[in-house]
């Protein structure tokens, strides 16, 4: 073989960059340029917390689901044999139906149940009772 032929078919051979090496290093370096800016440019930012919509209460653990309406009958800790037929029954459809208040996201009878020390429930569930009498 000539020698002339087998160097021209080396791959590995310096010669001129061609368009796709410029291309790249064009862009790497619109890149690192870029990259720059954004650094340079950003806006201060202090490290904020928002505060929470509301206080949390330690005796309910805060729900993450959608509200879902109960059907308990019978609340512990609340007197509702003084009260009539319709009238218990009517109670008992608030506190099923109503959200509770202390942000568990359940409704107020199986907070009562299932959270015997919520003192906000609790509250609320007489203020309905108190209201039904």
């Amino acid at each position: 073989m000539p020698p002339e032929e087998s160097s021209s078919n080396q791959p590995w051979e310096a010669g001129p960059p061609d368009s796709s090496h410029r291309t790249l290093i064009f862009l790497l370096a619109t890149l690192v340029v870029l990259a720059w800016l954004v650094w340079a440019l950003r806006p201060d930012r202090p490290n904020v917390q928002p505060a929470p919509l509301r206080a949390q209460d330690i005796a309910c653990p805060q729900g993450a689901g959608q509200f879902t309406p109960t059907n308990i009958t019978e609340v512990p800790g609340l007197e509702l044999a003084s009260l009539g037929q319709e009238r218990r029954n009517h109670v008992l459809q608030r506190l099923n139906m109503e959200l509770c208040p202390c942000g568990c996201n359940t409704s107020i009878a199986y907070c009562l149940v299932s959270h015997v020390r919520c003192e906000k429930c609790r509250q609320r569930a007489q203020e309905i009772v108190a209201e039904e009498r």
